[in-house]
């Protein structure tokens, strides 16, 4: 281990009960997308503290750091994402840090992601003023709302997160693996997520004489039953993908057929290709069910997020410093991208990036709640190791010579680089 990443390493382990604190009181008080006011104030002001260059995020949610000692201008920053918002979901974990706030709670571990970020800016900072860091270095602390709802990304970069950024990188906590390991996967780690909205449109009658009314619910049952039937067998067998619906609207009265039933649902596909052919089929498979039932169904598809796609120079960046710091055995390779989405994603359309899943979970325990839980929770030492990382990471980034410099400062005049480039 070198002077610098000692030192780092001291001044993570200083702070530790600091973070600690932090993220419970992140997890008292959550805010849900788009009422982030609160967190992204103690954020600015916990920053602008330090001695960061600070600004909010459009209407006072979300908070942008910068740190930058460079002594000349036009240098490249690297970028470190959190998210901050919570979920509408009871906390019912028996704990003093309990959500405090009835139905809201961080059960996808945003807390932990912002106190990671955190961590990793103070801790590098720290080292700054002390004149301790091995050289010159520029890092963004993006500090981001609305994950959950799939906006706060475009309205962050917008806003100039990404302005001179060369490459970024995020953290998602995984309680499928316990602390210690650190999953990492070169190319497609989430899926394209897309809402699909459709209408059904009938006539009403009497619930005793169906034969009288064009039945918009049974189209709809028809509909429904016939996707998740169909789309699997339509589907090449080696690509994923999940047709759901979630919603489903129509009616007032148990006797009375209505005239119309709204659908929502969600689409999950790894591939373009794949994407483009099973919109194909929900549009061809409706039409048969409205000409069957004598029926309109309109369908309309909104793209909701992208899919996360590694890059793999930042993944191979991300796991030397992993090994580095916890050894090979830290290592997880993940076999297989998930179906769940992150609007991380918007990022990678514009710089290289990576997100790395951190294991959550007590090692030896037979149980770990998920994610999206009512019970959600984490090993809280995931928080001084996940910072330690990041914060490597970015330093590491910077050393004179080494690939990863290389390769970033070329990432700034060269169109978006292979996500699985090796």
């Amino acid at each position: 281990m070198t002077t610098w990443q000692s030192r780092l390493s001291a001044e993570i382990e200083q702070n530790i009960d600091h973070l600690v604190q932090f993220r419970r009181n992140l997890h008292r008080f959550p805010e849900v997308s788009g009422e982030e006011f609160q967190t992204s104030l103690s954020l600015y002001q916990i920053l602008g503290d330090l001695g960061l260059s600070v600004r909010m995020g459009p209407d006072g949610r979300g908070v942008i750091a910068d740190l930058d000692t460079f002594e000349s201008e036009g240098s490249t920053a690297i970028a470190l994402r959190g998210d901050i918002d919570a979920l509408r979901i009871h906390d019912c974990k028996k704990v003093d840090y309990c959500s405090q706030v009835d139905g809201v709670m961080h059960a996808c571990g945003h807390d932990a992601h912002t106190t990671l970020v955190l961590g990793a800016a103070q801790a590098i900072q720290a080292l700054a003023k002390s004149n301790e860091l091995p050289w010159p270095i520029r890092a963004r602390f993006i500090f981001q709302p609305a994950e959950e709802t799939c906006v706060g990304a475009k309205a962050m970069i917008k806003a100039g997160a990404l302005e001179d950024v060369s490459a970024i990188l995020a953290t998602h906590m995984e309680p499928g693996l316990p602390f210690g390991k650190v999953g990492f996967r070169k190319g497609e780690l989430t899926a394209n997520c897309e809402e699909i909205r459709i209408n059904i449109h009938g006539s009403s009658g009497h619930g005793a004489r169906p034969y009288e009314a064009n039945d918009p619910i049974a189209a709809a049952a028809q509909l429904i039953n016939t996707l998740y039937l169909a789309i699997p067998r339509v589907t090449q067998t080696h690509e994923a993908v999940v047709v759901s619906f979630g919603q489903i609207h129509g009616g007032t009265s148990a006797n009375v057929i209505p005239e119309t039933v709204q659908l929502q649902g969600t689409i999950r596909t790894l591939q373009s290709q794949t994407r483009t052919e099973t919109i194909r089929h929900i549009h061809r498979i409706a039409e048969g069910i409205a000409m069957a039932t004598q029926t309109e169904i309109e369908v309309s598809f909104d793209l909701g997020t992208p899919a996360v796609r590694n890059d793999g120079t930042v993944i191979d960046l991300l796991k030397e410093n992993c090994v580095e710091l916890l050894g090979m055995p830290a290592i997880h390779e993940v076999p297989r991208a998930s179906m769940g989405g992150e609007d991380f994603a918007f990022y990678l359309d514009h710089v290289p990036g990576a997100m790395i899943r951190l294991g959550c979970a007590t090692p030896g325990s037979s149980t770990w709640p998920l994610l999206h839980s009512t019970r959600f929770d984490i090993d809280e030492r995931v928080l001084p190791l996940g910072a330690n990382l990041l914060a490597r990471s970015v330093i590491a980034c910077f050393e004179p010579g080494s690939r990863f410099h290389t390769y970033l400062l070329q990432s700034r005049t060269t169109s978006h680089p292979d996500s699985t480039s090796d």
